[in-house]
């Protein structure tokens, strides 16, 4: 998407990264953190866990902002994300 006009920090600020962790095993398919999702990071996969949900899975990891939104909605604490350490590449 492109906008007309781009803020006048937009080369200072970084956007964060997450890495989403999945305890798959303590889901219970609620799929609160697929629903709630600004960056449709997550979807229900086809697979079952030990107590026969469907849990979420990254299908898009590298949209993650690390907003945690999933980490808050989670009434099983089954989703986790931690911040991507980010690699500065030096231009020459």
């Amino acid at each position: 998407m492109q906008y007309w006009r781009k803020p006048l920090d937009a080369d200072k600020i970084k956007v964060p990264h997450g890495e989403i962790h999945i305890v798959r095993d303590r889901c219970k398919g609620c799929a609160f953190c697929v629903e709630y999702c600004p960056r449709d990071v997550l979807e229900l996969s086809k697979e079952f866990n030990i107590k026969g949900y469907h849990p979420p899975e990254a299908v898009q990891p590298d949209a993650c902002v690390h907003c945690q939104l999933c980490e808050m909605l989670c009434p099983e604490f089954a989703i986790f994300v931690t911040l991507k350490e980010e690699v500065e590449t030096v231009e020459s």
